[in-house]
């Protein structure tokens, strides 16, 4: 994870210095509920607008820098934020459950083999009936660019036991190095046990 906290010296493409629009359409439109885990949280900008609409939010993320500049943003925004350093193959870690977990650009940077370690420890931390929104890089989009592209198939295959696909559909995720943005799956998964 060396890249990561090294890519936060700068301000990686991925920052945008706002959330993605794919999450904030979810919050308007009472998605997002109760209790919220951000995992791969960068610089906070998805736990501080969740925590603008009153929800509690942890962020967690296996970059320090970036949870240091979270923290900063937290502090001069007056949000209360519960920034951790944690990786995401950690999460059970927490010893609590949450009722929605966003991921934004997450899973697609995970190899085949930390998938599943990265959905059991999900489950552990996620309320039977909870939801898991994960907006990552689609395979529609053209080769060239940032990480692994993912399929519907390899997001089902991940989330088949123990949960629920309530839907994957095309979405934009949104970034600085092009203004259009990039293709991306939006998936809406919810814990059944």
């Amino acid at each position: 994870m060396n890249f990561f906290n090294s890519a936060y010296r700068g301000t990686p493409p991925w920052e945008i210095g706002r959330p993605q629009k794919e999450f904030v359409e979810l919050a308007r439109q009472g998605e997002i509920t109760g209790s919220v885990l951000d995992i791969g949280c960068g610089t906070g900008e998805h736990a501080l607008f969740f925590a603008g609409e009153r929800h509690e939010v942890w962020g967690v993320d296996s970059a320090p820098l970036a949870i240091r500049k979270a923290k900063e943003k937290a502090a001069g925004r007056g949000l209360q934020v519960h920034f951790l350093v944690l990786n995401a193959l950690d999460l059970s870690r927490l010893n609590r459950k949450f009722d929605t977990a966003t991921d934004s650009g997450l899973f697609h940077t995970l190899s085949d083999e930390d998938r599943p370690v990265f959905v059991d420890n999900l489950a552990a931390v996620q309320k039977s009936g909870g939801k898991y929104f994960m907006l990552c890089f689609s395979d529609l989009e053209p080769g060239g660019y940032g990480p692994r592209w993912i399929t519907k198939r390899e997001i089902q295959d991940n989330c088949r036991d123990g949960w629920s696909i309530n839907y994957i559909r095309p979405a934009t995720f949104e970034s600085r190095t092009r203004a259009e943005g990039h293709r991306a799956w939006l998936a809406s998964i919810t814990r059944t046990v």
